[in-house]
């Protein structure tokens, strides 16, 4: 699936909101909940470093729909995130019924960065969202944000 022009100050915003996370000393990751409307209903950026390790912004975007919108608002939803869904907010977003995920960077880069900076692997299998929730519709990545991405990583992990 493409991702469109008009698409991308929401990803902007994601990397912006993952360079707060990073500001605030957590982890790169920031997210946008977009309504069928274009309207942005939410935003989060990663709060781990609290030791909650399940507080990603995907995560608590899910759970937000679920509270705020009706099973037909968040089928119309898009969830534009800075980095692909991992398995945990990949299944909150199925199990909520949200419609489309547009992510700047792919899971499978976000590895392969990690593995250059010698950071240890996850305890998380790293998969595809589509391995996880086979019915969300997914674009990404978007690589003329990606290096901004990678760089607010490689920020992080070298501290």
């Amino acid at each position: 699936m493409v991702v469109k022009e008009s698409e991308l100050p929401y990803l902007r915003r994601c990397v912006e909101l993952a360079g707060e996370a990073l500001e605030a000393g957590d982890e790169p990751f920031g997210s946008v909940l977009v309504g069928g409307d274009g309207e942005v209903l939410a935003e989060d950026h990663n709060r781990v470093a609290s030791g909650d390790r399940t507080r990603h912004p995907e995560f608590e975007l899910a759970r937000w729909s679920a509270a705020h919108m009706t099973p037909e608002e968040r089928a119309a939803a898009t969830v534009y995130t800075s980095g692909e869904h991992c398995p945990m907010c990949a299944a909150a977003h199925a199990w909520v019924g949200l419609g489309r995920i547009v992510y700047v960077a792919s899971f499978e880069q976000l590895v392969e960065w990690l593995t250059q900076l010698g950071v240890p692997t996850a305890p998380v299998r790293a998969l595809p969202v589509n391995e996880v929730a086979p019915d969300v519709v997914v674009a990404g990545p978007v690589p003329e944000l990606t290096e901004s991405v990678r760089e607010l990583h490689f920020r992080f992990h070298r501290r």
